[in-house]
């Protein structure tokens, strides 16, 4: 029983000291990279569609595009990802607006489909927190949601 306490007190302090480490130092996002296998339809749809600014990217080989997120970081497409790969709904991007109803218009106007959580077409889902949420498909197939939670 001694050894057992021991260790307890051992990973209560370590815990405690990793933890205080943490608050000292937090992780930050800092990009989220997006495979994709044409660089340039991608490129289009995320600056077109979801209004992304584009920034410069380091590499200029023609592989990557990179958008801002402003204080969450920056999107990266890079250019490379295999044909035909299936994608599932609960797999995906999440960006939040304050008009979902100008968003759609905009999805609309560039023939991009949209779908509610259960996947009914045109609809759009109110979760029970109020919160309202479509979810579509970049070109590559990865799901993108959007919501107006503030």
């Amino acid at each position: 029983m001694k050894t057992a306490g021991i260790l307890l007190v051992s990973f209560f302090l370590f815990g405690t000291a990793t933890l205080k480490a943490q608050q000292k130092n937090p992780l930050k996002l800092n990009h989220i990279a997006v495979y994709v296998e044409n660089l340039q339809k991608s490129t289009a749809f995320y600056k077109d569609v979801l209004q992304l600014p584009e920034i410069p990217e380091p590499f200029h080989d023609g592989l990557h595009t990179w958008f801002t997120l402003g204080s969450a970081g920056s999107l990266h497409l890079i250019q490379g990802a295999k044909k035909g790969v299936e994608r599932e709904k609960n797999d995906h991007l999440c960006f939040s607006t304050g008009d979902i109803k100008a968003f759609i218009k905009n999805l609309e106007n560039h023939q991009v489909t949209y779908f509610d959580w259960p996947g009914e077409e045109g609809k759009v889902t109110t979760r029970v927190d109020g919160v309202h949420q479509i979810y579509f498909q970049d070109p590559d197939g990865h799901w993108i949601e959007i919501n107006d939670e503030q």
